[in-house]
C-alpha cells in the first residue's frame, strides 16, 4: 500500500491568485494580446463534428459484442468525451459566439453535452466561474478537494483509485463543498440530456446507451489526458500554484494544457493561447511546465510528498459574487 504522505493539510495562503496581477503586467508591456481576445467561430464546427462522430460511433457499437463495445468505448469514446468537456469549458468562456450573446453559449453548451449521457454542461459554467475568480477560495473553489479526500487517499494504491473515481468526485464535491440552487438552465439541460438519451436508447439500445456513458466515466478517469486535472493546479514545486503543460495532447483538448496562460487571460479562447505564450514568452517560459500527463498520474500516484491535499488553499475576505 505504500507509505502515508507527509502533507495532512492544505498549503493554507494569505495572498492573492498571482493571474490579475501578471495579466495587467503583460497587457502594459504587450497591449497586442487584445487583439486574441475575441470568440473562435471554428469551435462551432469542431463541436458539430465531434458530436457527429459519437452519434456515428452509437450507431456502430450498438451490435458489436459487448468486449468491443468497452474496448472502443475507452480507446475512442472516452477521447472524444474527455475532449469534448474541454470543448464545453471553452464555451463557458463564452468562446464559441462571443460574450455579446452569452445565451447562444449557453444553447451551445447543451447541445454539445448530448453525446456525454450526463447533463454537465450549466452547472460546470457556474461553477468554473467561481474557481477563476477565486482560485482556491476556501468553500467556493469545488477544484479544491474535500478533506477527506487529502485524508483518505494518502497512499499510492488509494491515489490510483482516487485517479479512477475523479468523475464522481468532481460530480459530488460541488454539492459538499459549495451546494448552489438549481436554475432553470440546468432543468432544460437535465431534460434535454434526458430526452436524447431515451432518443438513443429507442433507436439503437443498451449497448449504445453503454457506450456513451462509460466513454464519460472511462475517459474523466484513469486515462492520459485526465492527467490535466492534476497537472494544474497540484503543487508539485511548493509555491506554485498553476502549471502548464506543452504536449501533444492539447491537439485534442483545445490547449487546455496552457494553463498559466488560461488563468491569466481567461477570455481568450484556446486556440489562441500558444500566441500568448509566445508573445510574452519571458512571463512563461520560466515557469515550472509539464511535457507528459501520464508522467503527472504516475509522480501524483507514487510521490509519497504528493497527495489531494498538495493544493493551496485561501480564506477569503470581503465579498464574494457567485454565478
Amino acid at each position: 500500500m505504500g507509505n502515508t504522505v507527509a502533507r495532512e493539510d492544505f498549503e493554507w495562503v494569505y495572498t492573492d491568485q498571482p493571474h490579475a496581477d501578471r495579466r495587467k503586467e503583460i497587457l502594459a508591456k504587450h497591449p497586442e494580446i487584445k487583439a486574441l481576445m475575441k470568440p473562435d467561430y471554428n469551435l462551432i464546427w469542431v463541436v458539430a463534428l465531434m458530436v457527429l462522430a459519437q452519434l456515428t460511433a452509437f450507431y456502430l457499437v450498438k451490435d458489436l459484442d459487448w468486449k468491443w463495445v468497452v474496448f472502443w468505448a475507452y480507446v475512442f469514446g472516452s477521447c472524444i468525451s474527455h475532449s469534448m468537456t474541454l470543448a464545453i469549458h471553452e464555451i463557458s468562456h463564452n468562446s464559441a459566439f462571443g460574450n455579446s450573446k452569452a445565451m447562444w453559449n449557453r444553447w451551445f453548451g447543451i447541445f454539445a453535452n448530448l453525446p456525454l449521457g450526463l447533463p454537465y454542461s450549466i452547472s460546470f459554467k457556474r461553477y468554473h466561474m467561481d474557481h477563476h475568480r477565486y482560485l482556491g477560495g476556501d468553500g467556493i473553489d469545488v477544484d479544491i478537494p474535500t478533506n477527506f479526500e487529502g485524508w483518505f487517499f494518502c497512499t499510492p494504491f488509494r491515489k490510483f483509485i482516487w485517479i479512477v473515481l475523479q468523475p464522481f468526485f468532481y460530480a459530488i464535491r460541488p454539492l459538499c463543498i459549495n451546494p448552489k440552487p438549481i436554475t432553470r438552465l440546468e432543468i432544460i439541460n437535465l431534460l434535454a440530456q434526458l430526452a436524447f438519451d431515451v432518443a438513443i436508447y429507442y433507436l439503437w439500445g443498451v449497448k449504445s446507451i453503454f457506450y456513451m456513458l462509460a466513454g464519460s466515466v472511462l475517459g474523466l478517469g484513469l486515462h492520459p489526458i485526465s492527467g490535466h486535472f492534476i497537472a494544474e493546479h497540484y503543487m508539485f514545486l511548493k509555491g506554485h500554484e498553476t502549471y502548464s503543460y506543452y504536449g501533444p495532447l492539447n491537439l485534442l483538448t483545445f490547449n487546455v494544457g496552457y494553463h498559466n496562460e488560461h488563468h491569466d487571460f481567461p477570455n481568450i479562447p484556446g486556440k489562441s493561447l500558444p500566441l500568448v505564450k509566445k508573445i510574452a514568452a519571458e512571463y512563461y517560459d520560466n515557469l515550472p511546465q509539464y511535457n507528459s500527463w501520464i508522467k503527472v498520474l504516475y509522480d501524483f500516484v507514487m510521490d509519497d510528498t504528493i497527495s489531494p491535499y498538495s493544493r493551496m488553499k485561501r480564506q477569503l475576505k470581503g465579498e464574494v459574487k457567485q454565478d
